[in-house]
C-alpha cells in the first residue's frame, strides 16, 4: 500500500498541499546544494594543481641554480683570479649570483601570486542562486 501512495506522489509532484511543495523546494535544494559543492571541488583541485606546478617550479629553479652557480662560479672565479686578487673575484661571482637567483625568486612569486585559494566560481553561482530564490520568494 504504501508503495502505491509514493508511487502516486512521484507521479504528481505539484499535487498544491504544502507539503508536497516544501518537499520538492527541499529537494531542489538540497540537489544544488550538492551541485555547487561538485563544482567547489573540482575548482579546489585546478587550483591546487597550479599551486603544485609552481611549487615544482621553485624547487626545479632552486635546484638548477644551486648547480649552475657552483660550477659556473668555480669557473667564473678561475677566470677572474688571472688578472685580479681571488676575493674579489670570488666578490663578483657571488654578487652575480644573487641577481640572478633574485631574479628566478620573483618570477616564481608572480607565478605564485596567480592562484586563488577561493572558488570563485561557486561563490559567483551561489551569490546568483541567493538572487534568484530571492526573487522567487517575492
Amino acid at each position: 500500500m504504501a508503495t502505491t501512495e509514493q508511487h502516486t506522489r512521484e507521479e504528481r509532484p505539484h499535487d498544491g498541499s504544502i507539503g508536497s511543495l516544501v518537499s520538492a523546494v527541499t529537494s531542489d535544494v538540497q540537489a544544488l546544494f550538492r551541485q555547487e559543492i561538485e563544482l567547489a571541488k573540482a575548482e579546489m583541485r585546478q587550483e591546487a594543481a597550479s599551486a603544485g606546478k609552481a611549487a615544482g617550479m621553485f624547487g626545479g629553479a632552486g635546484f638548477a641554480g644551486y648547480m649552475v652557480a657552483v660550477f659556473l662560479s668555480l669557473t667564473a672565479w678561475a677566470a677572474l683570479d688571472n688578472v685580479m686578487d681571488a676575493a674579489w673575484a670570488a666578490l663578483i661571482v657571488t654578487l652575480v649570483w644573487a641577481v640572478i637567483g633574485a631574479a628566478l625568486y620573483l618570477m616564481a612569486r608572480s607565478r605564485m601570486r596567480r592562484v586563488s585559494p577561493k572558488p570563485d566560481q561557486t561563490l559567483a553561482s551561489m551569490k546568483e542562486n541567493a538572487r534568484w530564490a530571492r526573487h522567487r520568494s517575492s
